[in-house]
């Protein structure tokens, strides 16, 4: 799944427990009649992706949904939803022009054997 929108906010990378799991959030605005902000976040080695990405950069975030059950210590069952980016695009890199350049007029050698006789082939 792929989304796209403006860097609002990248936070640092941050390591939790003995065995180093990373974690990096950032959010992201949808660009839309009502924007959202995303809360996306990216652990292990996918952190350092964010490393060459500013705040205010249009970019597009390929995510994964992930969910899960958590039983609370009164036995009631809670649920948890999550948005893990895997890959970050920049949409910003310079467009290739569409047409060339146009030469300037001077460019343009004149046409030398152009004959007015033809231009004289109308049958009547």
């Amino acid at each position: 799944m792929e989304i796209q929108g403006r860097v609002k906010m990248i936070d640092e990378t941050k390591t939790f427990g003995g065995n180093g799991f990373r974690k990096r959030e950032m959010v992201l605005t949808t660009e839309e009649q009502y924007p959202q902000h995303l809360l996306i976040e990216f652990v292990q080695d996918k952190c350092d992706l964010l490393n060459s990405f500013n705040t205010g950069q249009q970019v597009k975030v390929s995510i994964n949904l992930r969910g899960r059950e958590w039983v609370n210590p009164q036995g009631e069952t809670k649920y948890f939803n999550s948005i893990q980016g895997w890959r970050i695009e920049n949409l910003e890199q310079a467009a290739p022009n569409a047409m060339p350049p146009v030469p300037p007029m001077d460019a343009f050698e004149p046409v030398s054997d152009f004959k007015e006789e033809d231009h004289d082939d109308l049958p009547f």
